[in-house]
């Protein structure tokens, strides 16, 4: 049977659907990530991985539903580069308000938000305990991959976070008729690996562009990306993203029996 919710009729869905149900609803980007790479990488990644999770889970047991990925979010930081197509903090924060609270209206109470793009991350959050508080949802944030630290190119620095080393091995292998090595070049802001508090994944964050660095508006190295390693991390992923979905099936934050 279908995992799409969308694919189900109105009737059908209803009685599908109950309060142990999982809602997983993906979120993704549209936005330049430099000359080598798509503009639908995120969406792409989120798509994917988030679609392979939920069909794995529901083969495995879980109540897990997936609704369409969400293509068009919070992508100013690359709003001065062509072809990113972006939506305010606000609109989207209202779209996935009215979004949830028409989840609130099914039997289900879980809601996953499946992120693709860093970008929504810190909407995403607040998004969350808006729909906690207002609709009593049960609402969960997972990124779409697994945590990206450990996964930098050798020549990132720990700065690989945008069209480097990981996102482009892994669109080499979920569509590489869409790469083009031949243009990839290393675009690493290296000054910012000299503070000590400040940085990406540091104490100290910061607001910023991704015009800001020096760099062609990409942060990695994506010259030695690879299917190969792609594949790897396409399925340590959805791995990751199975089990994660098992713990939000059972949590309950009051510890109830």
């Amino acid at each position: 049977m279908t995992r799409r919710l969308v694919e189900l009729s109105g009737t059908a869905a209803a009685a599908a659907l109950s309060a142990d149900s999982v809602i997983v609803l993906p979120t993704g980007a549209i936005e330049f990530h430099g000359p080598h790479l798509p503009l639908m990488t995120d969406y792409l990644i989120a798509d994917s991985v988030a679609n392979a999770a939920v069909e794995r889970a529901a083969e495995a047991g879980q109540d897990v539903w997936i609704l369409p990925t969400i293509a068009y979010t919070k992508s100013d930081e690359h709003h001065w580069a062509p072809g990113t197509m972006w939506i305010s903090w606000d609109t989207l924060m209202q779209t996935v308000v009215e979004l949830g609270n028409s989840i609130a209206a099914t039997p289900a109470k879980k809601l996953v938000f499946f992120n693709g793009h860093g970008g929504n991350l810190a909407l995403l959050q607040v998004a969350c305990r808006e729909l906690r508080r207002r609709f009593g949802l049960q609402t969960f944030l997972m990124g779409a991959t697994v945590p990206p630290g450990a996964h930098d190119g050798p020549e990132e620095l720990g700065l690989g976070i945008h069209a480097g080393h990981s996102e482009t091995s892994l669109v080499l292998h979920l569509r590489p008729e869409l790469v083009d090595l031949s243009l990839a070049e290393r675009s690493v802001p290296e000054h910012l690996d000299t503070f000590e508090h400040i940085g990406f994944k540091k104490r100290v964050t910061f607001g910023w562009l991704s015009n800001d660095f020096g760099t062609n508006g990409t942060l990695g190295d994506p010259t030695g990306a690879n299917a190969a390693y792609g594949a790897e991390l396409f399925e340590a992923s959805v791995a990751d993203a199975v089990e994660a979905l098992a713990e939000v099936a059972r949590f309950d934050a009051a510890g109830a029996a």
